[in-house]
């Protein structure tokens, strides 16, 4: 059995265009529509739990650095009280006892303050941007994961699919070869062994379809699951043909360049957080300066009925400067630490690089390997068709044995099962080599 040319050039495209594919900019179709590559991506990266918990711990940092901002504006309060005196305070003068104060009084007073300069608020400022930043990459780390492992999802179900295809196929030409072998052994042109061979193969390949259909459903409903898709819905995958054929191969020749991966911009961003908490604690040496209001009504009354009948106002504005002297050397063993913690990151950041150079020349090898097994794959399959056509046609003339047309049909059904194995193996490691130069495309 040969392989359709439409078929062939869908394989090829998908081999050779994941790149291209991830560039297209579509929305998420309803959910009885058959969706391409395209539309899933972009549909996991509107519905994806992990993108929406991604996007919702955004919105929790960007109000977690306001409140921390909210330091800068005046901090206005209203405080109320009132006293009953049980025991006034007495003052002796000369022979006579004064007893002081009323036996009821209240205060109501309002004070306002507004920070002039305050080191945990010039830190919260400088690092809202990098924080924000952080938030972004955060985001984007979990779009590109989404983009790659949406992917291999898709083409394990789509390849998985053609699996149980070439089974369907091989299943049709194994009842034909069975119900011929049983035929011959009834007008007694051979014994009943060649029949026999027929139905343990048939048996098999109907185990091994059983086997690749429950295997779908395994894989679309990894594939919902990875897409934030309805679990009661359909999900049918469908290929835009022409695309595809336009595709190009990857440049195996393009080098690693740090600055696109994602994991390395986040700890460059870590580094200047870091570098500002340093700048904080050697901050924390300088005063605390802050300006002040406040209103204030008093009430003092021996009679709680006619307490707030009169009032008797103050009000006062100033300037409060507050510096901690010496407090154990607690200030300059946080500078130390703070100055440690940017070596270790230091560390870090070169240990990852190293290890990003490891992950791209694995994911190169593993491409360029699997791109050689598939196309090795490819070009068995044409010789397995080959060899099958010739032996059937030699068995049909009583030239062969039934034997080596079981032989020629079980070399056919591994090969062309092993294709579509290494055709998914060179997918899923192209994706690995474009997440390892950085080059995996989120912004739909």
């Amino acid at each position: 059995m040969k392989l359709s040319k439409r078929l062939k050039l869908l394989l090829t495209a998908c081999l050779l265009a994941p790149g291209v594919l991830f560039a297209q900019d579509n929305k998420a179709v309803p959910a009885t529509d058959s969706l391409t590559l395209e539309q899933v991506i972009a549909y996991a990266l509107e519905n994806r739990a992990a993108v929406e918990q991604a996007l919702i711990d955004e919105a929790i940092g960007e109000r977690e650095i306001r409140a921390s901002l909210s330091g800068w504006f005046p901090q206005i309060n209203a405080n109320f009280g009132g006293n009953y005196n049980i025991k006034r305070q007495q003052q002796p003068f000369g022979d006579d006892i004064i007893t002081v104060g009323q036996k009821y009084n209240s205060s109501l007073s309002l004070q306002a303050t507004q920070n002039i300069f305050d080191s945990n608020l010039l830190l919260a400022s400088r690092a809202a941007r990098s924080r924000r930043t952080l938030l972004d990459q955060e985001i984007t780390d979990t779009r590109i994961s989404t983009v790659v492992e949406v992917s291999k999802a898709f083409f394990d179900v789509l390849l998985t699919q053609e699996q149980l295809r070439i089974l369907d196929l091989n299943i049709t030409r194994q009842e034909k070869q069975y119900n011929d072998a049983r035929s011959r052994y009834d007008v007694g042109l051979v014994d009943k062994t060649d029949y026999q061979r027929a139905a343990i193969t048939l048996a098999n390949i109907r185990s091994d379809r059983k086997r690749a259909l429950e295997g779908i459903k395994a894989s679309i409903a990894y594939l919902k699951q990875l897409m934030g898709y309805p679990v009661d819905q359909d999900l049918k995958l469908t290929y835009s043909y022409e695309r595809m054929e336009q595709a190009v191969q990857v440049d195996t020749t393009q080098l690693l360049a740090y600055e696109n991966r994602i994991e390395l911009q986040q700890l460059e961003t870590q580094r200047e957080l870091l570098r500002l908490n340093t700048a904080y604690n050697r901050w924390s040496f300088l005063p605390t300066v802050s300006a002040f209001g406040n209103y204030n009504l008093l009430y003092f009354n021996n009679d709680l009925g006619n307490l707030y009948n009169q009032h008797y106002p103050t009000s006062g504005v100033g300037l409060q400067v507050s510096l901690p002297i010496f407090q154990g050397t607690r200030r300059w063993q946080n500078v130390k630490i703070a100055q440690l913690e940017e070596q270790r990151l230091d560390v870090t950041i070169e240990d990852t690089r190293r290890a990003l150079n490891t992950e791209y020349q694995t994911a190169l090898a593993n491409y360029k390997s699997d791109l050689t097994e598939w196309k090795t794959l490819q070009s068995n399959l044409q010789m397995a068709e080959e060899v099958y056509e010739i032996i059937k046609l030699q068995y049909d003339e009583g030239v062969k044995a039934y034997v080596d047309l079981i032989v020629a049909e079980t070399e056919l059904r591994t090969t062309q099962l092993n294709y579509y194995n290494a055709l998914y193996n060179v997918l899923s490691s192209k994706l690995d080599l474009q997440k390892a130069l950085g080059n995996i495309d989120v912004n739909r």
